[in-house]
């Protein structure tokens, strides 16, 4: 995953670079991930081999994802958290937002576009006109949502409705959430399961509140994840 949820080139033109500028270091996020997973193949360990049915291992494939954060994750008040972006925000003013930042990771040779921490229906569906416009864009997305409750995201729409979004748009291969209490987690799939037969993607935080003075909130780790496998991995074996 790039380190590039709230890189945008309005965020940077904001801090005095130039349009070129920070195009240049929304395209540099994901050469960096790539040199990434050069080191990591150099360096690779036990763990990275799997067995096939022959019994000779095999290497898993490693995949980048672009990060792409909402509108909110650029205004940077926790708004994403919320999908308050007022009335001044339209359909029309969130693809103008978008457009270009999002030409530019879907050229960048990333393997995947991550749409992190939607917040609300109209930012999924001013995704989703984006992703079906651009007709040479062919770069597999995943949509994953902030959730309030388990069957509405953090603005209040219904998850169900957002879901669909993302199950009309060709280009999107994957829907979840991120950034979502765990114990929403099990309603979250049962509705979304209503609406779409893609795979879902869940990637949790520790259940923590959203401080807007610190700005701090999600605590998952790698060693997290790693934990939640392993006890799906017992669960199974019973």
């Amino acid at each position: 995953m790039t380190a590039s949820y709230q890189a945008t080139i309005q965020g940077f033109k904001s801090k005095g670079l130039s349009r070129e500028e920070a195009e240049h270091l929304l395209k540099r996020s994901v050469e960096i991930a790539y040199e990434a997973r050069e080191i990591s193949a150099d360096k690779s360990s036990k763990s990275s081999w799997e067995f096939v049915d022959s019994g000779q291992p095999s290497r898993r494939p490693v995949l980048i994802a672009t990060s792409f954060g909402s509108y909110g994750a650029f205004l940077a008040d926790g708004s994403e958290y919320s999908g308050n972006y007022g009335e001044a925000i339209t359909l029309q003013a969130l693809k103008d937002f978008h457009g270009r930042r999002l030409q530019i990771f879907a050229n960048s040779g990333a393997d995947l576009l991550a749409m992190e921490t939607i917040p609300n229906k109209l930012e999924a569906q001013a995704y989703a006109d984006l992703l079906d416009e651009e007709a040479m864009m062919n770069t597999p997305t995943w949509f994953s949502f902030s959730l309030k409750y388990g069957v509405n995201v953090v603005s209040g729409d219904s998850i169900k409705e957002c879901a669909s979004i993302a199950d009309s748009c060709k280009q999107v291969v994957v829907v979840g959430t991120n950034c979502t209490p765990p114990r929403f987690i099990h309603d979250l799939v049962v509705s979304i399961r209503k609406v779409t037969k893609k795979p879902i993607v869940i990637y949790p935080n520790n259940g923590e509140t959203y401080d807007p003075e610190q700005k701090k909130m999600c605590r998952t780790t790698p060693n997290t994840i790693m934990g939640i496998c392993w006890v799906l991995s017992e669960d199974r074996s019973k």
